[in-house]
């Protein structure tokens, strides 16, 4: 098995093991992170009517800085647009990724900016 498709593998596995108890609502949706080699995504989803309600991307930033300081304005980004939709509390899906780095920056930012979880 090549290296990408193990590190894929690894991550899909962690992934699906947080997705058996990690579901959104409407009152509570699941801020799902994913990251890309060039930018970081995060979407507010309700699971149980499959809509997205929210999301922010690094690509609508307008100062291109490193990969950090664009997850930090992600996580603002996101927590504004949660608090128009009258959303305060979220539950956090990491997607597989480890908790560092970009995915805390995003996280940390979205606290900082209101959002509850």
């Amino acid at each position: 098995m090549a290296t990408k498709n193990r590190k894929q593998f690894r991550r899909n596995r962690i992934k699906m093991r947080l997705r058996k108890t990690i579901k959104g609502t409407a009152e509570r949706p699941r801020m799902s992170v994913f990251r890309s080699n060039k930018g970081i995504y995060v979407q507010l989803i309700d699971d149980l009517a499959g809509n997205t309600i929210a999301s922010a991307a690094s690509t609508a930033l307008e100062a291109k800085t490193n990969k950090v300081e664009q997850a930090k304005g992600v996580g603002t980004l996101i927590a504004e647009k949660a608090k128009e939709a009258g959303i305060e509390n979220v539950v956090f899906d990491r997607n597989g990724y480890l908790y560092h780095g970009r995915v805390k920056a995003l996280a940390e930012a979205a606290r900082e900016a209101g959002l509850k979880f």
